[in-house]
């Protein structure tokens, strides 16, 4: 087993068909940060005011306000620095002095003004809060921005889990497209496989994008490599029906050169199933779901 790291996920692969038993048995990409943003986002938009209460000068609250909104767009939440809007959601800041400390909190607000949950950030002297720096102020701004990010979640799972025709509460609607860049029968195997496997995991599985929740692309690379070797990548790449990648799971094997040129057989089973789960786990976490629950509840 190797380490490597892609854009994606960091992966441990296996390489030799020999120390991987008689088959290939490609280990699962974690899918990565991508997988475990939701697929419908909470609002187009989250305004992030200035904060009016945090015993900050006006220029410094403009300041904190911006590096906060640049923190969540590094994490891919649609901040803006702005006043909120009749359609905005928006995170209202401000700080709480407890003698000698003062701790910033960030609550979410939906478009009409009322608190849909809160984040508390890490307290800080009352003497480095009142010089109020740019070093501590993109401290506090990157500190707070998966906190608010993880509030965004568990809010946007709560709505969903109200709503009975959300994904957290119906199967999803699965395309998987057809496979393409395999040698041999390869694409049609590595197609028909991935579709059986994935619809016992649950997913509705569709041939087509009509309704689609997600897409599923598989795509495979053959390249030659020396000792009479090839290295196969299989990439399946999951999307949302609008196009927004949302995670993928790699698998990578070396083989001998020419094995899959003609049928592919017990191999594509052994793949598609090997990677149907980690395609199934990144449809879960858009869901609203956490995989790791599913599968002990299925025990």
């Amino acid at each position: 087993m190797i380490f490597r790291r892609s854009g994606l996920s960091v992966l441990f692969v296996c390489l030799a068909l020999t120390a991987c038993g008689d088959l290939p048995e490609p280990f699962l990409g974690n899918p990565g940060a991508t997988a475990r943003r939701l697929a419908q986002p909470l609002t187009p938009l989250l305004a992030v005011p200035p904060g009016t209460d945090t015993l900050l000068p006006d220029a410094a609250s403009q300041d904190l306000a911006t590096r906060i909104a640049v923190a969540l767009q590094a994490t891919e939440v649609p901040a803006l620095v702005r006043q909120p809007r009749t359609t905005d959601w928006r995170v209202v800041t401000r700080a709480e002095r407890d003698g000698d400390t003062v701790t910033p909190m960030f609550s979410v607000e939906d478009p009409g003004g009322k608190q849909e949950g809160s984040a508390q950030g890490e307290p800080v002297s009352l003497e480095a809060w009142s010089t109020a720096g740019p070093a501590l102020l993109q401290q506090v701004a990157a500190e707070a921005a998966p906190r608010i990010g993880a509030v965004l979640t568990s809010i946007q799972v709560a709505r969903n889990k109200a709503d009975p025709n959300s994904l957290y509460n119906r199967p999803a609607r699965v395309m998987v497209a057809e496979v393409t860049g395999a040698p041999g029968d390869g694409n049609q195997a590595l197609t028909q496989q991935m579709r059986a496997r994935l619809a016992v995991l649950g997913p509705v599985v569709l041939t087509t994008p009509t309704n689609a929740d997600f897409v599923v692309l598989g795509e495979v690379k053959v390249v030659p490599i020396p000792k009479r070797q090839e290295r196969v990548e299989i990439q399946w790449i999951v999307k949302t029906g609008s196009g927004d990648e949302r995670g993928r799971v790699v698998q990578l094997n070396e083989i001998p050169a020419g094995t899959l040129n003609h049928f592919w057989g017990d191999v594509a089973v052994v793949v598609a199933t090997e990677a149907s789960s980690g395609v199934n786990d990144v449809i879960l976490r858009q869901s609203g779901h956490d995989p790791n629950e599913k599968k002990q509840s299925s025990r």
